[in-house]
């Protein structure tokens, strides 16, 4: 049974709940109206000559009434009450003497009355001594609260019927909202899956045809360069399987995450450090721009992995001649260690959704200067298992590049 079957059952069980305690608040009514009525008549029979008397429904939804003697053994016609309809049926009997015997009043429907169900409603009247000297007997059709039900149910069921068609339609979109972020994420994961294995197909295919050369050519004196080809290849897939490994770790909580004091500082300008020489080889300055300290609590390793890949993109970003700069400041309870680079930036496009797992702003086998597209979000998930964070976004003044800022929380 769908969500809708589901809402169909509650709007139904829901309708019957309505359906059967307004029935019985309109019958209080009917009966309140009823008692009135006796009561009417009765203050009538004292203040009157006749001994008994009574009142005609004229239309449907009139109110008869009569007042008999305790027995109730007296005719419809000696009341001048006219035909059954127009009386009723009054008086019923059982009731008259029912009321008499316990003195006091009662309400029931009688089904056998001359147009169907008739609500009635048998009130005593005591003489001086307390004893019974007539019944007041007042009656009005049930038609008159069927009536008033069902067009209760008539607007109920319109009113499902409406909150069913909307409910539907409501929940297609929302199923079709919902769905989209999961056939994104689906389509991400698969063509990461395609860019994983593209990339260790490629140096597995190349380990393998130099295993080959050196098998045909065993004692070729460029040995040597293809042994290092290999090795070459080999880190680069460990690199990848690592990358894969610690996502998996990360997605089942089994990454172990230190929360100790240690100074942002430090560990951003040692990771600045070991960038040094791969910027200066490539043409990029690399400067450092941080405060004398930033107390935070986290995982200093972690950190440096983290700051690690912020600059390795950074300086893969880079063109030669461009600045990557390394800053840090404290502000609102967290510190904060930012990488900025002078490179193309990110297309505004791809810039929401640049730190996604499995996402990036470049095509597998188009892009240039490596990487798995894996490195940023394990820094923002290794950010994120410190209690902190990683932000990216364009240079806000005038020239290109793009800053990446990792904050954690300040240690007291």
């Amino acid at each position: 049974m769908g969500y809708v079957g589901i809402l169909a059952l509650i709007l139904a069980l829901f309708g019957v709940v309505v359906v059967v305690f307004f029935e019985r608040s309109v019958t209080a009514q009917q009966d309140k109206l009823l008692m009135q009525q006796a009561k009417a008549e009765t203050e009538i029979f004292l203040s009157g000559d006749d001994k008994y008397g009574g009142i005609k429904a004229k239309t449907p939804s009139d109110i008869a009434v009569v007042a008999v003697p305790p027995d109730g053994d007296i005719a419809a016609g000696a009341l001048s009450l006219g035909d059954s309809s127009s009386s009723l049926g009054l008086p019923y009997e059982e009731l008259v003497r029912s009321a008499a015997l316990e003195k006091k009043p009662n309400q029931g429907t009688v089904d056998g009355g001359p147009d169907g169900a008739v609500r009635v409603i048998s009130a005593p009247l005591n003489d001086e001594t307390g004893e019974v000297m007539a019944v007041v007997q007042a009656a009005q059709s049930r038609a008159v609260v069927l009536e008033t039900v069902w067009r209760l149910v008539a607007v109920l069921v319109a009113a499902g019927l409406a909150a069913l068609a909307l409910s539907a339609a409501g929940g297609m979109y929302m199923s079709q909202s919902a769905m989209r972020p999961a056939r994104e994420a689906f389509a991400r994961q698969r063509d990461f899956v395609a860019d994983a294995s593209h990339e260790l197909k490629t140096p597995l295919a190349l380990v393998k045809i130099n295993a080959e050369e050196l098998r045909r050519n065993p004692s070729t004196p460029d040995n040597r360069e293809i042994v290092d080809d290999q090795l070459s290849e080999i880190n680069r897939m460990d690199a990848l399987l690592s990358d894969l490994l610690l996502l998996a770790r990360l997605d089942s909580g089994r990454l172990e995450v230190e929360e100790k004091p240690f100074d942002l500082s430090v560990a951003a300008g040692e990771a600045a450090e070991r960038f040094l020489k791969r910027a200066a080889a490539e043409g990029i300055r690399l400067e450092i721009s941080l405060p004398g300290e930033l107390p935070v609590r986290g995982d200093a390793a972690r950190t440096g992995q983290i700051l690690a890949a912020l600059l390795d993109n950074a300086v893969r970003h880079t063109p030669e001649g461009g600045t990557v700069t390394v800053s840090g400041l404290a502000r609102d309870g967290v510190a904060e260690a930012s990488v900025s680079d002078t490179g193309p930036g990110v297309p505004p496009e791809h810039l929401p959704r640049i730190l996604e797992r499995f996402y990036r702003a470049e095509e597998a086998r188009t892009r240039r200067g490596g990487g798995t597209g894996l490195g940023l979000a394990i820094a923002r998930d290794l950010a994120r298992a410190q209690r902190g964070d990683l932000t990216a976004a364009n240079n806000p003044g005038s020239g290109p590049g793009a800053v990446f800022a990792l904050t954690l929380p300040a240690s007291a």
